[in-house]
């Protein structure tokens, strides 16, 4: 919060992730809690894990809380987008209007990568997906292919900026532009990775691509609060 004060951000997407379903209770309530106790500032996603003999209480539970969304992460939680054992997930955040924030991409791995995401989108057409770090880490090229024109994916540019001038395909400000654009100003999403980067020096590389004050104010406001259906601040 202070952190946020200082680069000029009002409110803040806060989550975690369960690496066993018996941490999931005590993350969403903690999550809960860290939302009361700061009203205005905080919007709270919790989590689920594909392990769970309750995925059903598991969400009831974290709507009670009224939390407004769900964050998974594959490649810590250690299970592949498309297994069998998340259809479940992914059938009742559908069923009940939950986006999902998920961690994408990692060319070191495969749990995360569009091969195993498109499917799911594909299927579950009613769920609202947000792909972390611009819907692929490190393999941009590819989720851009995947993800074209998809209604039901948007992404987040968190831990991005650190890395693209390590990949050709991104490279100038001229490329990241039209990474952006490629998604659309409307499907994309401000996002830090907080604490790994700054809050400052995020939002200056996002000022410094070129994008219009009418695009800037889409990316850090009203897209997300259109997706979790808050009141949008001026």
């Amino acid at each position: 919060l202070e952190q946020g004060a200082k680069a000029g951000i009002d409110r803040f997407v806060v989550q975690s992730v369960a690496t066993s379903p018996k941490q999931v209770k005590s993350i969403n309530e903690f999550i809960a809690k860290a939302v009361h106790d700061h009203p205005g500032k905080l919007i709270g996603l919790g989590t689920l894990h594909p392990d769970s003999t309750d995925q059903q209480g598991d969400l009831a539970h974290l709507r009670e809380l009224g939390l407004h969304g769900v964050k998974l992460h594959p490649d810590i939680q250690q299970f592949k987008i498309d297994d069998h054992r998340c259809l479940k997930i992914y059938e009742l955040c559908e069923r009940y209007g939950m986006p999902i924030l998920m961690h994408t991409g990692d060319f070191r791995y495969d749990y995360s990568n569009p091969n195993r995401m498109l499917p799911i989108l594909q299927i579950y057409t009613g769920l609202t997906v947000i792909g972390a770090h611009f819907g692929g880490w490190s393999v941009w090229e590819r989720a851009c292919e995947a993800f074209h024109d998809l209604d039901n994916f948007y992404v987040d540019c968190s831990s991005t900026f650190p890395f693209m001038q390590d990949f050709p395909f991104i490279g100038s400000k001229d490329k990241v532009e039209k990474l952006f654009r490629h998604y659309g100003v409307d499907k994309v999403l401000f996002g830090t990775d907080y604490p790994m980067w700054s809050q400052q020096t995020e939002l200056e590389n996002l000022f410094s691509i070129g994008l219009t004050d009418d695009e800037l104010q889409r990316i850090l406001n009203t897209n997300v609060s259109k997706l979790f259906h808050l009141e949008e601040q001026s």
